[in-house]
């Protein structure tokens, strides 16, 4: 498997040479379609969000903080690692600017459906702070079964993808299925032997590109350079039951009655959303 780089890709195209098959791709000009565009900058932030708070590794900082942290990072000594600022609540003010915000490809995505309001599992759209030597060592899926888009608007990272069917190599944590025990980075092949036979793709992640993760792809990612991303989750008809039944799972061994009632509001939305598809609402 080869992650390709395009522009100017229909949306049919899209969906017939990389959607439906569950391929990665990396789109050079999607983000085209945002005012985000050339404006995410560390000064940009610094100036309108500087004291904009998040948790990182359990201990709070400001967006300020955590810029001077970065600007100062190397891959020896790299800032707190990962840096995420939830849109919604903490950037409100993003929205407008990362807006159509499936860039007229990530459609239709039932997440941005009425139905589904920003409290539900897995609908996140979050901001994304980087440092030289900031990385995921660790593997993983994304939860949930939701495809996955990364828009990168200031600076570079590496994204690392394995083909399907690679599961056994990976060796999923007892505890936890969607993420790998192998530290990708400095694998030890006496402990995880069949990781030999994992091919990991790294593929560079420019400023202004945006990248597709389908579900169930095995992925990781490093910051090359001080960097700023977009990430948001999607769903629809495609992924949408395998979706359902990982929330039941999440859900079920707590208040079971809630997750009865989390369960039939899912399956009732299904519906819904449906219909909004047929007249193009859910965008």
């Amino acid at each position: 498997m080869e992650v390709q780089k395009v522009e100017n890709l229909s949306y049919k195209d899209f969906m017939n040479e990389f959607y439906k098959p569950g391929l990665p791709v990396v789109f050079k000009d999607a983000s085209k379609a945002w005012k985000a565009r050339d404006l995410f900058t560390p000064d940009y932030f610094r100036k309108n969000y500087s004291d904009r708070k998040t948790v990182v590794n359990e201990k709070e900082y400001t967006m300020g903080e955590l810029l001077d942290m970065i600007e100062n990072s190397s891959e020896s000594n790299p800032a707190p690692y990962p840096c995420k600022f939830d849109i919604p609540s903490k950037i409100p003010e993003l929205l407008p600017l990362i807006r159509p915000l499936g860039m007229n490809y990530a459609v239709p995505n039932w997440f941005q459906s009425k139905m589904f309001p920003s409290v539900v599992i897995g609908n996140q759209t979050e901001l994304f702070l980087g440092s030289p030597g900031g990385k995921f060592p660790v593997a993983h899926i994304d939860y949930f079964h939701t495809n996955a888009w990364v828009t990168q608007l200031y600076g570079e990272k590496n994204f690392i993808v394995y083909p399907r069917g690679q599961d056994e190599f990976m060796y999923p944590k007892p505890n936890n299925q969607w993420e790998s025990e192998v530290n990708i980075f400095n694998p030890d092949y006496e402990k995880h032997p069949k990781y030999r036979n994992a091919t990991p793709i790294t593929v560079t992640i420019k400023q202004g590109e945006t990248i597709f993760v389908p579900w169930g792809i095995w992925h990781s990612a490093e910051s090359l350079t001080p960097s700023i991303s977009v990430i948001f989750d999607q769903i629809n008809g495609s992924n949408y039951d395998d979706y359902v039944n990982d929330v039941w799972n999440y859900k079920k061994d707590g208040n079971r009655m809630k997750a009865l009632a989390v369960l039939a509001y899912c399956r009732m939305a299904k519906y819904f959303c449906k219909v909004g598809d047929l007249f193009g609402s859910v965008q």
